[in-house]
């Protein structure tokens, strides 16, 4: 996933997501996030490139983040989010992206 996301490529994307994948984000009403759930493999691929290319420099870190595949999202050597992901058989099914600051503190 991390690759993919970097190199912007989002048919790399689509083909590691479920077609009914979900992502939800969380930005605790304190910074931006998703406005609504997204849903399905284009469109959450398509949403990740955008982040990518309105944030040159994202540095992507692969990590588990509680007991799950995850990626750590850093920005100017801040940590901006922290994705968790569920995975079913090799495909990525759901996303949780954790934006809000005060649940950051740790991945700092």
């Amino acid at each position: 996933m991390k690759e993919a996301w970097q190199a912007k490529d989002i048919a790399a994307l689509v083909g590691l997501l479920d077609p009914r994948v979900r992502a939800v984000g969380d930005g605790g009403g304190i910074v931006a996030a998703m406005p609504h759930p997204i849903e399905g493999g284009e469109a959450v691929a398509r949403y990740l490139v955008d982040l990518a290319e309105r944030a040159p420099g994202l540095v992507v870190v692969e990590r588990t983040v509680n007991g799950q595949p995850g990626l750590v999202v850093q920005h100017e050597g801040t940590t901006g989010a922290v994705l968790a992901f569920d995975v079913a058989g090799e495909k990525v099914r759901h996303i949780w992206a954790v934006r809000n600051p005060e649940k950051l503190r740790p991945w700092a």
